[in-house]
């Protein structure tokens, strides 16, 4: 099983460097540090008395490491979901912030373990889902991971803006998708010709 440094390491890995894309609700973002969170943990790197862009590009993959592994993951307290959750759904809260939580409450809801969809993990849906992972060790990382794929497919649907991270130029799969489907068993991933059919319907 990989450390949780091991695991945030991956994240900064698959992020990739600086990139300021004006679809990106996050703004400018280096390892997947957005300038929002930047600005909220008072990271003046530069010592020039505000978070700009210029700091964005001066954090290195060490600082973003250890900020996933503290903002990311302890503090919201991912470490108390079953193991079989973990890399998953941290990978997905830095992606995603809350709503890898709540696509979790939703999926112990269609469990049937009814459970509020808040976005936080408090012991509720902690009892919660080390339940599920008690009753289905064997599938509930790939049932969450196609909870997440569904709802980048479903954020894709309703923003033309973000289509471009689902669905590449040449029609394959984009890297939201890629990115959810690295947590699922092979055997559940869609096939090229599953996806096309499913962006069908995108411009």
């Amino acid at each position: 099983m990989q450390s949780v440094s091991e695991i945030a390491a991956g994240i900064v890995a698959r992020e990739g460097g600086y990139v300021n894309d004006p679809d990106d609700p996050g703004g400018a973002t280096n390892h997947g540090v957005t300038i929002g969170t930047m600005r909220r943990l008072g990271l003046d790197l530069d010592g020039d008395g505000a978070v700009t862009t210029a700091d964005v590009r001066r954090l290195t993959q060490t600082q973003a490491t250890e900020i996933f592994v503290e903002h990311y993951f302890r503090r919201p307290r991912i470490a108390e979901l079953p193991s079989v959750l973990q890399a998953s759904v941290f990978d997905m809260y830095v992606n995603a912030g809350a709503n890898a939580v709540r696509i979790l409450q939703r999926l112990l809801n269609d469990m049937r373990i009814a459970i509020d969809v808040d976005g936080a993990i408090g012991p509720q849906t902690i009892a919660a889902s080390h339940t599920a992972a008690d009753a289905a060790p064997d599938h509930l990382a790939d049932a969450y991971g196609i909870a997440r794929r569904n709802y980048y497919y479903a954020l894709a649907d309703g923003r033309v803006a973000s289509r471009k991270y689902a669905r590449r130029r040449d029609g394959g799969k984009g890297g939201w998708i890629t990115r959810a489907e690295e947590f699922i068993a092979p055997r559940y991933h869609l096939s090229d010709a599953e996806h096309r059919e499913r962006t069908a319907g995108w411009a």
